[in-house]
């Protein structure tokens, strides 16, 4: 299977209560959005947005009609509890285009998982803290490296959703260094995530032909979503 040619950037809604937030290291609330259609609008123009909820990534619940909504006026990747082949299409049944699996992946689920929904509407999430694959909202670090993981979900999925979490949401910049490596040791897509602060890095990593998407920046003003859909329409 080969790449997308043309990488885009994906703009992230991460969906709390109902409200659009963003987190610092998957933690704690540094800010808190508009509402959710409000801010879907604000992204129209961008080829594909990305939707995390938070609740059902946590276990206390879900927000189904927020993702039913979103998902009904745009293209949308999906994640967030992912554990089970019935949630996987309970969000394909909700719209998501493509659903993001990750402590699930490196479950025998993995497996019902694809057998439910298909590789082509799986993207398998490899967040990596200190070196290592973090998984149950980064609590568990597995002896592996995201490097290393690529070739393992070869034939189950359709990309990567690749996290930095050493610098998610702090705004410090990400490690293009990193990126690098791993573009280079798969053909399928990587989309890439944690810390992207600048536009020299968005532009390096669109270069790279990797996606990449952008929470904090984007919320805190420190990316401008013209300069971003520029840049993407390139």
């Amino acid at each position: 299977m080969n790449i997308r040619r043309k990488p885009i950037v994906v703009p992230c809604i991460d969906i709390q209560g109902g409200k659009v937030v963003q987190l610092i290291q998957g933690k704690t609330k540094a800010l808190e959005g508009p509402d959710p259609l409000e801010m879907l609008e604000k992204f129209a123009g961008f080829e594909e947005i990305q939707i995390i909820d938070l609740d059902a990534a946590m276990g206390v619940g879900d927000n189904a009609k927020v993702i039913e909504m979103l998902a009904s006026q745009a293209k949308c990747r999906v994640g967030g509890g992912v554990r089970t082949a019935a949630r996987a299409q309970q969000l394909v049944d909700l719209g998501a285009h493509r659903v993001i699996v990750g402590t699930a992946a490196f479950s025998p689920e993995i497996q019902n998982i694809v057998a439910q929904v298909g590789q082509q509407r799986i993207v398998v999430a490899l967040d990596s803290k200190d070196g290592k694959v973090v998984v149950d909202g980064w609590a568990t670090t597995l002896n592996t490296t995201t490097y290393e993981s690529l070739a393992q979900f070869s034939e189950l999925c359709s990309g990567f959703l690749c996290t930095y979490v050493d610098k998610e949401g702090m705004m410090q910049g990400t490690d293009l260094d990193w990126f690098t490596k791993l573009r280079a040791a798969t053909k399928l897509e990587i989309t890439a995530a944690g810390g992207i602060t600048t536009l020299d890095e968005v532009r390096q990593l669109l270069e790279m032909n990797i996606d990449v998407a952008i929470g904090m920046a984007i919320y805190t003003g420190g990316l401008s979503l013209d300069e971003l859909l520029r840049l993407s329409s390139k």
